[in-house]
């Protein structure tokens, strides 16, 4: 995880890109992995851990109906947490994480370890949808972080 952050502060410093983050199921793990490297105030903008529904609705305006239609783990609503989020914070890149970290609390439509990823930089914007076959949630919150890290780095090229 640290190399992978040291080769997005290290290409977005190189690039003068700003990154913002909104985290839900990896409780600021990204937004951690960024700031410890040194150099990251260049690029390094703003992290929300946004866990709860009312954390989603209140701070990054996910629409409430949404929330209801689809759940907070969604596509629907990871992308309107990439996008809010891309408004709030003015940077050229934003990303947003929606999941089910478990062990507990996943069901047969939303399993332990379905996470969804959002990516927005300028108006190119994408939502990938993964499913993590452990069960650990250090192991999902560590995963989601790497598969962030390396959206953003093949994004940002």
């Amino acid at each position: 995880m640290k190399k992978l952050s040291q080769k997005v502060v290290k290409l977005l410093s190189k690039k003068r890109l700003k990154i913002s983050l909104a985290e839900s199921c990896t409780g600021g793990l990204l937004s951690s992995s960024i700031t410890s490297i040194s150099g990251s105030s260049k690029v390094f903008t703003i992290g929300l851990v946004t866990y709860s529904n009312q954390a989603k609705i209140n701070i990054l305006k996910v629409p409430k109906r949404i929330i209801i239609k689809h759940g907070a783990v969604s596509y629907e609503a990871c992308l309107s947490m990439v996008k809010n989020l891309s408004k709030i914070s003015k940077t050229n890149i934003s990303v947003s994480i929606t999941g089910v970290a478990g062990p507990k609390g996943g069901t047969k439509q939303k399993p332990v370890g379905l996470v969804y990823i959002g990516i927005k930089k300028g108006n190119k914007t994408m939502v990938k949808k993964f499913l993590f076959k452990s069960k650990k949630r250090n192991s999902i919150q560590r995963s989601t972080v790497n598969n962030a890290l390396n959206l953003v780095l093949s994004l940002a090229k």
